[in-house]
């Protein structure tokens, strides 16, 4: 089995985590919670979006995030956009790195904006623009690449012509984010092997959600592959409210375990963030769907 030596991971708990609770988190609770995660280690946080208040109140916030750590320079910070007003809001908090999004399923992408994945694409130009023009990096992310509660099966072509309409707008370093939660180790290395092969100067990054419990197989199936970014969230919250049945995205702490035991560097310290997703259980008020959790460390069983 050919493995990498390290891997980076980006803590996506702020954002991707908290919007799906019902509760919303004061700011200090947020920003403690930020500087634990830097303090354990991460090099990659997503702090928040940059969605309507109204639409999702728990991100309401997201620009005094930005503005309160603007002085760290060691850690990158990143946020969800959806538009031209998202960019703006990320320019004036001071937010260098933002993520775009689409739905690789076409019957999600016509429900929802009656627009096809890649004319979704091609309309965040002037976004991506003025991102720039501010020297915001760009990143954009595709959603259900594995699968859809709508089509079914999403073909590799498909998803290269998001791919392709990515690339021509300017944005090098794309997510593939399983947010239906359907995919499968092997379909999960053949889709990474052919993407690294047709656009070898893409970053790639991927999102799993553990909804049938496929995550850290995946994981696992995509650095076989070459893979070496990765989303994970705090205690496994998240989810996705137009997915039926949905569960969180896999738990930080779980895939930091392990990559510990096989030896693959992080440069998270462990017990730092299994004390942080205690703590964010407390804040929301509910346990989460975390293993390591629940059971500890391979490591604590060996007196």
């Amino acid at each position: 089995m050919v493995l990498p030596s390290d891997i980076v991971l980006c803590e996506v708990g702020l954002r991707d985590g908290l919007q799906n609770e019902a509760k919303t988190l004061d700011t200090s609770d947020k920003l403690e919670v930020a500087n634990k995660l830097i303090s354990a280690g991460f090099k990659v946080i997503e702090l928040g979006s940059f969605m309507s208040p109204k639409a999702v109140p728990q991100m309401a916030d997201t620009d005094e995030l930005f503005f309160r750590l603007q002085d760290i320079t060691n850690v990158e910070f990143r946020a969800l956009v959806a538009n031209k007003k998202g960019i703006e809001r990320a320019i004036k908090c001071g937010c260098r790195k933002v993520k775009l999004n689409v739905s690789a399923s076409l019957g999600h992408n016509l429900a929802n904006i009656n627009m096809t994945p890649e004319q979704s694409v091609a309309g965040f130009q002037e976004s991506y623009n003025l991102a720039r023009q501010k020297d915001i990096e760009v990143s954009g992310s595709i959603s259900m690449p594995f699968g859809s509660p709508w089509e079914g099966e999403i073909s590799l072509k498909a998803v290269k012509s998001i791919v392709e309409a990515y690339l021509k707008v300017g944005v090098r370093e794309i997510s593939l984010s399983d947010a239906s939660g359907m995919a499968v180790p092997n379909q999960v290395y053949k889709v990474c092997t052919q993407m690294q092969k047709s656009y070898p100067d893409v970053k790639w990054w991927l999102h799993f959600h553990n909804t049938r419990g496929m995550a850290m197989a995946n994981i696992l199936a995509a650095m076989q592959a070459g893979i070496t970014h990765f989303d994970s969230s705090f205690g496994g919250l998240g989810g996705c409210p137009f997915v039926p049945g949905a569960a969180g995205n896999i738990a930080s702490e779980d895939v930091v375990h392990m990559l510990d035991e096989m030896g693959i560097e992080t440069g998270i310290d462990i017990n730092k963030l299994m004390e942080i997703a205690r703590s964010v259980q407390c804040l929301v008020g509910h346990d989460t769907d975390s293993y390591l959790l629940k059971a500890g460390r391979s490591k604590d069983l060996i007196r």
